[in-house]
């Protein structure tokens, strides 16, 4: 970050007092100050202080100083020459102000703030160009993003840990997005590639597992070919998560481009999928079907409706099996032998599933 940013808040708020004020480094070397030739030298009075908190306003008996932006560990500090009352309120309302001018060159020149705001929806197209060649951005590049949602527990360790994988921090980007979810825009050199989308993800969620013991739900959008099509592609990633939640618990990574029948029901209204299952169960509802039964029905939709070999599975005799096509046959009016019929259950099927977890949530 340019000292220049810093320098110029100096200039304006040194007028309104006689104490010097500056801002330090990690190290403790004066990157900017009030009194220009204390620049380039190092205070080593702060080492011996402790700071727990951002909120922290501490004195070393020479100076107070106060920590920039949040955390323990920090970028910055700014201080004030004296330990008494007025050099404390000083240096808070330096603090507020330094960290404002912070903020808005982070916000300004941050390439990852950027993508944040266009995933986010917080920035207007006409911006997105303007920006693109303000941070010198290739935006027609193509991009995957990844949506990585922690289950069971997060780690804010994570990002930093994500960022080990993606090290290039020019073209790939890990963004936190919530205590749970972290985003990672990866482009892809080769163009579109879905199998090198999937590899990144399980690289992703092998690497979280081995290092920190999370679980985690890897999202996988289609391939942005613009940075502009970024939001929408983190939506894809949120749905696939969400689909997959619902059609298939047992997956960690679920791709947007191979939800197939999932995302369409996923979008309908309740009203319309109950209005469904009473069309298509009008002899009996669905609740009546056993879960024997439904056993059966699922190994015969998983062997693509062939009677010999879910019969084979399932260890009965084929009679048997065919038996029990005609008993749902009968509760249900559909023969599941017959094509048209089975696809109308399938999806009946589905339908219920979705119902269930909306209720359940």
């Amino acid at each position: 970050m340019s000292s220049r940013i810093f320098q110029s808040v100096i200039v304006q708020i040194k007028e309104a007092t006689d104490r010097c004020i500056g801002i330090i480094d990690d190290q403790g070397f004066v990157i900017t100050c009030s009194l220009l030739p204390m620049i380039g030298s190092r205070l080593n009075d702060f080492q011996s202080l402790s700071f727990e908190s951002d909120d922290a306003v501490l004195s070393s008996g020479v100076r107070t100083y106060k920590i920039l932006g949040s955390g323990a560990k920090f970028d910055y500090a700014v201080f004030v020459e004296g330990c008494d009352e007025m050099a404390r309120m000083s240096c808070m309302m330096a603090a507020v102000a330094f960290n404002e001018a912070k903020n808005n060159y982070e916000e300004k020149h941050n390439k990852a703030a950027f993508l944040k705001n266009i995933i986010s929806d917080n920035i207007l197209p006409g911006d997105v160009y303007v920006r693109t060649k303000e941070l010198h951005f290739v935006p027609d590049v193509p991009r995957v993003l990844l949506l990585v949602r922690q289950v069971e527990r997060a780690d804010v360790a994570s990002v930093e840990v994500l960022q080990g994988l993606f090290p290039d921090r020019q073209h790939d980007f890990v963004i936190s997005v919530n205590e749970t979810d972290v985003v990672v825009i990866k482009e892809l050199p080769g163009g579109e590639n879905s199998a090198e989308a999937r590899a990144i993800a399980e690289n992703i969620e092998t690497t979280l597992k081995n290092e920190l013991q999370i679980k985690c739900i890897v999202g996988i959008g289609t391939t942005a070919r613009h940075l502009r099509e970024l939001a929408d592609r983190y939506k894809e990633a949120q749905i696939a998560i969400d689909v997959g939640r619902v059609f298939d618990s047992e997956k960690t990574i679920i791709s947007y481009e191979n939800l197939g029948i999932g995302r369409i029901i996923y979008q309908l209204p309740t009203t319309l999928c109950e209005m469904f299952l009473n069309e298509v169960f009008k002899k009996n509802p669905i609740e009546t079907l056993d879960e024997d039964t439904l056993e059966t029905i699922n190994k015969f939709f998983e062997n693509n409706l062939n009677v010999s070999e879910t019969s084979r599975k399932l260890y009965v005799h084929r009679n048997t099996l065919v038996y029990r096509l005609e008993k749902i046959k009968k509760l249900t009016g559909l023969d599941l032998r017959e094509f048209d019929d089975a696809i109308v259950f399938k999806v009946a099927m589905m339908v219920k599933q979705y119902l269930d977890s909306v209720n359940k949530n």
